[in-house]
Parts: C-alpha cells; sequence; structure tokens
C-alpha cells in the first residue's frame, strides 16, 4: 500500500463524512441560531428550548435521508473491499 493509495482513502473517508454528516450539522446549526434570535428577542433563558426542537429536527432529517445516507456509505464500503482485492 502506497502513500497516494492511504491518502486516497483518507480523502474518501472525509467525503462521504462531510456528505453524510454536513447536512445534519447546518440544521441544528440553522435552528439553533434561529432560536438564539427569538430568545434574544423576547428574553426567554431556557436551556430546553435550544436543545427539543433541534433534536426532532435531526430525528426526523436523519429519518428522511437515511436511505441516502446508507447508499453513501455502502458506495465507500464496497470501494474499500474492491481496493482490499487489489492491494499486494
Amino acid at each position: 500500500m502506497t502513500d497516494a493509495t492511504v491518502i486516497q482513502i483518507v480523502r474518501d473517508a472525509f467525503y462521504y463524512v462531510l456528505i453524510i454528516a454536513g447536512p445534519l450539522l447546518l440544521l441544528s446549526l440553522v435552528v439553533g441560531l434561529l432560536i438564539s434570535i427569538f430568545q434574544a428577542a423576547t428574553s426567554i433563558n431556557e436551556q430546553t428550548l435550544t436543545f427539543v426542537p433541534k433534536l426532532v429536527l435531526v430525528f426526523v432529517v436523519t429519518v428522511l435521508s437515511l436511505p441516502f445516507m446508507l447508499s453513501n456509505i455502502k458506495t465507500f464500503t464496497l470501494s474499500l473491499f474492491n481496493m482490499i482485492a487489489t492491494l499486494k
């Protein structure tokens, strides 16, 4: 296994992590920002107000995008398994 192969595997792994987790993290960030603006405008300082909506939204989006996520994980895993067969 050469250095270029290892770099390619790590690059692909980072790419798939960004593709899979990126939308969920971005959604959580946007929802947290909107709730923070709402809390600042209304002077409500309830801690669960930020946690519960983010949790529910991330859960819903995860369930809706699960086929996309599994497809990407499957693609990456199969490419790794195919690469194992070609290594010497």
